[in-house]
């Protein structure tokens, strides 16, 4: 079988990029804030310049260290009998954003979101076939900022059976989720070799971190936890405009961060992140639906395998602000380039204008883009039973296959049957209401949260999230930042 695949660079490119990355990584260095992580990178042999904080990594302290990264590690549901293998030769999909306004599924109306909008689209996403894990997608906006993190949480393990994450929030949040997780899976010991929950660590374009982000990095690290190594480099603007000069600044930004995982943590399951794309020029701003964040995915997810690493990219997003026919092409093509050029873990599921806004009918769009991606990819399987000779002698010329019985038995393994893509005629979809793919997803997506019913979990389990939470709720502001800016 030929299965179609995209490599914007050739096996030289990659080798050159690499060497530009060693050279950007000892003679530019990386700037880390984090006081107690500078010196354990001191004590490896990383050069420190305490004035300004910037580290410089030598060539051989990169090659040691990420050969300490595993390449393969389990991702579990919070239901730990759904398991998904990730590693560089794996594809699964999954939501991700930072969308703090939602298209109201029963309104239409343009919304700040809240914590209900966050649990109708987990849920929902839950419900797919091709969906595999979310991130906290929607950012509740009726909820203090200092508990979205812990409420996230368990309203995701107490309704939800499949994978889910957030972002490294600093020392409190990170533990916060760290100690509810324990929790909730059953002890420490439980999440160490099968992975629920997935954090992303954002790092800070050009070559840089936030502390609160190495501070979760720290911590998931002690904990053994995945760690999703995530630059938003932006060509023009935080990275080069060239997309092999921004290819070569995100690597050494990524590659800083495996050694200070593994520095912190050797083993600790580690995945190649990007959620790169470039500027749109005229206004300095993102450009995630551009076709360049599709190119730049696919080549990262190159060099990613070139380190033996599994790769994370942003895909299914769009710059669109409605559910038109932008929203559609873009989130298709930046799908298909990075499923074709190997990513994966490609997130963004259920997202429109550059992630900062959700809509519910999209997380079943997205599953239908994800079944079809994959039925191309899958491609043409010839043997004696596909290729049916035997079958093409029986019908015979003016013939009809329909009531074969080999039609009957192939036909929905070899057609895509599809929910939303209305394939009938005119005079059948007019006579139906002539419902566009918005309008039948988002009846699906009415259904299924209607039909929802939480997990069946031990009450004293739920009550016991439930008190942690209440802990939580009761801290100040000041208390949640208190911890966060000691060197």
């Amino acid at each position: 079988m030929n299965i179609p695949t995209y490599r914007p660079l050739s096996d030289g490119d990659i080798l050159t990029i690499h060497d530009a990355t060693l050279e950007i990584l000892e003679s530019v260095g990386v700037k880390v804030e984090l006081k107690k992580l500078r010196d354990i990178l001191a004590d490896i042999g990383c050069r420190v310049d305490e004035e300004t904080k910037r580290v410089s990594f030598p060539p051989k302290v990169v090659t040691e260290y990420m050969k300490k990264a595993p390449r393969e590690f389990i991702i579990s549901g919070a239901d730990p009998d759904l398991q998904w293998v990730m590693n560089p030769e794996t594809r699964i999909y999954g939501g991700l954003g930072t969308a703090v306004n939602m298209y109201d599924l029963n309104t239409c109306d343009y919304v700040e979101s809240t914590r209900q909008h966050n649990l109708n689209h987990m849920i929902l996403l839950d419900s797919t076939a091709n969906i595999h894990t979310n991130q906290t997608d929607i950012t509740p906006t009726d909820i203090p900022m200092q508990t979205v993190h812990v409420t996230a949480l368990r309203d995701w393990f107490v309704n939800c059976r499949k994978s889910s994450g957030m972002g490294a929030f600093g020392v409190m949040a990170t533990t916060d989720m760290m100690e509810m997780l324990s929790i909730a899976v059953g002890g420490r010991a439980a999440i160490q070799k099968k992975h629920p929950y997935l954090v992303i660590v954002s790092i800070q374009s050009p070559l840089s971190s936030a502390q609160m982000q190495l501070e979760g990095l720290m911590i998931l690290a002690e904990w053994g936890q995945p760690a999703l190594l995530s630059p938003e480099c932006m060509a023009g603007t935080t990275a080069p405009v060239t997309l092999a000069g921004l290819i070569a600044q995100h690597n050494a930004e990524v590659l800083s961060h495996v050694v200070m995982a593994q520095a912190v943590n050797p083993g600790t399951p580690v995945v190649y992140g990007t959620v790169s794309t470039i500027s749109e020029m005229r206004r300095g701003t993102t450009a995630l639906g551009s076709v360049e964040t599709g190119i730049i995915s696919a080549s990262l997810a190159q060099m990613a395998h070139h380190y033996d690493l599994p790769c994370r990219g942003v895909a299914g997003a769009t710059e669109s602000k409605t559910l038109d026919v932008q929203c559609g092409a873009e989130r298709m093509r930046s799908m298909m380039l990075a499923a074709m050029g190997g990513v994966n873990l490609i997130t963004c599921a259920g997202t429109l204008e550059s992630t900062t806004a959700g809509a519910h009918e999209l997380v079943l769009i997205d599953d239908e883009l994800a079944s079809s991606i994959e039925r191309a990819l899958s491609g043409v399987t010839v043997d004696e039973a596909h290729i049916a000779l035997d079958v093409i002698r029986s019908v015979g010329p003016d013939g009809n296959f329909l009531m074969e019985p080999h039609t009957q038995k192939n036909f929905r393994t070899e057609h895509l049957m599809t929910k939303f893509s209305n394939l009938d005629k005119r005079d059948i979809w007019e006579r139906e209401g002539k419902r566009d793919m918005a309008i039948l997803a988002g009846e699906r997506a009415k259904k299924i949260l209607a039909d929802h019913q939480p997990r069946e979990l031990d009450p004293k389990l739920v009550s016991e999230l439930d008190r942690y939470v209440e802990t939580v709720e009761a801290r100040s502001v000041e208390d949640f930042f208190a911890v966060e800016w000691v060197a």
